[in-house]
């Protein structure tokens, strides 16, 4: 069995290769080649824009009256995807490029203009210096005094940078990181101090809270400290606590009707006096004796008046006519 891939074929002795006949194509043959678009496009037929690199089935020709050095150059043929208008272009082996021929316009040449611009001054000036001698002069004049100008131009460049050469940047950007920091510590600082006012008069308000909460339970067992008997628990007001408070009221806004202080100058307390003792002042002294005893009994009555109790109970106990006192 022969090898399937074989590289070297059996030639008969009496092989003539001029024999094999040739098949005639015409020069201008198309082919069908798949490529992309070589540079950004629009349709001149819809306004559709073509990109660079969208894919194609285009018909490739050789084009018959141009080469360049012996190159040839290609025709291509595309479709646009919207109207299928046919678009061409075809190579540029001079500036290695692709040219647009017709049925779009190539977008995005602008450097491509401006390079082909210079190209053609330059061309310009070649072919008036090669027949003119005083324009070689006036045109070496013009790029000697440009070239002045540049240099000039890069001495003060060079002027420049050297002022600069001698700022220190690390010191620079140093001193602003530092000053960056010290903004940083005085804010942290800054807030520190508000929130320590801020606590100090929380702190104070509460300390006045507590202050006014413990002075109003401080007064309520000052009034059981006063009573200091067991049986004083008897003597108090039977009247209910809202009764007594309606009282207070009346009270604070008219004032009081009548206050014990007030009656106790007018109560009179009877004592008894010895027989032995006041028989003899009587007999001796007459009615000046009399008298002074009245007298003696209305003071004592006084002092024993202010020594009651302030109860009601006693006062009544005590209380007596101001007239059976000087009568006696």
């Amino acid at each position: 069995m022969s090898e399937r891939k074989v590289l070297n074929k059996y030639y008969p002795p009496d092989f003539d290769p001029s024999k094999i006949p040739k098949l005639k194509l015409p020069k201008d043959r198309q082919y069908v080649v798949r490529l992309m678009a070589p540079f950004n496009m629009r349709c001149k037929t819809c306004g559709e824009y073509i990109y660079k690199g969208k894919k194609f089935n285009a018909r490739k020709e050789t084009v018959q009256s141009e080469s360049y050095l012996g190159l040839p150059i290609f025709r291509f043929y595309i479709k646009c995807t919207r109207c299928l208008a046919e678009i061409t272009f075809k190579t540029d082996p001079e500036n290695t490029d692709y040219a647009m021929e017709h049925g779009a316009t190539r977008n995005f040449q602008a450097e491509k203009l401006l390079e082909e611009e210079e190209k053609r001054l330059q061309k310009e000036r070649e072919d008036e210096e090669l027949n003119n001698p005083m324009k070689v002069l006036e045109n070496r004049t013009k790029d000697s005094k440009l070239e002045m100008e540049v240099l000039e131009n890069l001495q003060e460049l060079k002027e420049l940078n050297q002022r600069q050469a001698h700022v220190d940047f690390e010191s620079m950007l140093q001193q602003y990181k530092d000053y960056e920091e010290e903004q940083k510590r005085l804010a942290v600082e800054e807030d520190e101090r508000e929130m320590k006012a801020m606590l100090e008069q929380a702190q104070a308000r509460r300390l006045l809270e507590d202050s006014d909460s413990d002075e109003d339970p401080a007064q309520a067992p000052a009034k059981t400290l006063t009573k200091a008997k067991p049986t004083d628990i008897l003597q108090e007001d039977p009247e209910p606590q809202a009764k007594k408070l309606k009282v207070e009221c009346w009270e604070r806004s008219i004032g009081k009707l009548s206050t014990k202080a007030t009656l106790s100058g007018l109560v009179a307390t009877k004592r008894k006096l010895e027989h032995s003792s006041t028989n003899g002042t009587r007999a001796q002294n007459g009615p000046v004796g009399s008298a002074a005893g009245s007298q003696s009994t209305e003071a004592s009555s006084a002092s024993g008046s202010r020594t009651l109790g302030s109860s009601s109970l006693s006062l009544l106990g005590a209380y007596s006519d101001s007239e059976d006192s000087q009568s006696d």
